[in-house]
């Protein structure tokens, strides 16, 4: 039978994969300790000799780094898919895989709500201090150092998002339940977006920044969006304005969200990415209105386990019909 390579542990969903795959493929856990022994073992005569379908994870990139050229161009002419475990996929070098003639999927939809959730906390907790607050008390000084002129109910504000694809939309679900105003960007209007949820083209942009309470960015990094919450955009927030990213740390510019904090044009934070995770930069602790959290947006048992088969099922699908559901737009 043809091989599937799992680069990354089945954390979840080890009894699933075998039901999954029984008949179709078999399995071949990756065990190389480093980058070279992967790249040696993907040549003839290796272990992974043979493999048509490779899972990544990356976590896989503790041992064997990224999906770069490199890896690609190593990868045997018979591997035709490579599902992807999340909805960011900027650990593939996806060009690379379309002149092989690789499909890369992903896992949209199953990262929806764990993310939203958290994109959720960081802007009550941002528009509350709430961080802050849990700090003091844990330090003995109760409230001491809480000024009510801080804080901000979230019913009756207007939050802007950037990118409503599904995380953004179900963030925008959340928050209407308080209520709140929702405006968003996207480079064209959401079909399925409920007619409460206020589109705003490229040419008015700058208007929505003008009106927003906070921002909350949920788009993909690509070389494009490197950087597209720069100085310009974080400027045309109103001061006191809040911006939480649950995104991808690279898609703000950190010297320009800091200088922005440092002056008070910015409100508050609220941050689950960064730029070089897992360093976070040390001058971002001395902001007391910094709500930061370690890259927890999918880090629940319900919403990676539901990552790992979806990731499984495009690999199925692969297999059974020739193609998975959640192709990358990039190979559509």
């Amino acid at each position: 039978m043809p091989k599937i390579l799992i680069c990354g542990k089945l954390v979840w969903s080890r009894k699933e994969a075998e039901e999954l795959f029984a008949g179709i493929a078999d399995i071949i856990v990756m065990d190389s300790p480093d980058r070279a022994d992967f790249l040696a073992n993907l040549k003839p005569g290796g272990k992974y000799e043979g493999i048509v379908g490779v899972y990544r994870h990356n976590v896989s990139a503790d041992q064997i780094g990224i999906f770069d050229k490199e890896i690609i161009d190593a990868l045997a002419p018979s591997v035709k898919w490579i599902a992807h475990n999340g909805a960011g996929y900027d650990q593939i070098d996806v060009a690379a895989c379309k002149a092989k003639g690789i499909i890369v999927s992903n896992t949209p939809g199953a990262v929806d709500d764990a993310t939203a959730t958290t994109a959720l906390y960081l802007t009550i907790s941002s528009l509350r201090q709430f961080s802050r607050a849990e700090r003091d008390v844990r330090a003995g000084f109760w409230k001491s150092n809480h000024k009510a002129g801080n804080a901000h109910d979230v019913t009756g504000k207007t939050i802007a998002i950037l990118g409503l694809g599904g995380i953004g939309l179900r963030y925008a679900e959340l928050l209407r339940a308080f209520p709140a105003r929702i405006v968003y960007h996207n480079r064209g209007k959401n079909p399925i977006a409920p007619e409460w949820c206020e589109y705003f083209d490229a040419e008015h942009l700058d208007e929505m920044l003008s009106i927003a309470d906070v921002l909350s960015v949920h788009v993909p990094l690509k070389k494009e969006t490197e950087g597209l919450v720069g100085e310009r955009l974080i400027r045309k927030l109103k001061r006191g304005a809040i911006i939480v990213n649950t995104a991808r740390g690279k898609v703000i510019d950190e010297e320009a969200l800091i200088k922005a904090l440092e002056d008070g044009h910015l409100g508050a934070i609220g941050l689950d990415v960064y730029p070089d995770e897992p360093a976070v930069n040390p001058r971002l602790f001395d902001f007391p209105n910094a709500t930061l959290l370690p890259h927890m947006g999918t880090e629940t048992c319900d919403s990676q386990k539901k990552m790992e088969i979806r990731a499984l099922t495009n690999l199925v699908d692969f297999f059974k019909k020739g193609k998975g559901a959640d192709i990358i737009p990039e190979h559509q």
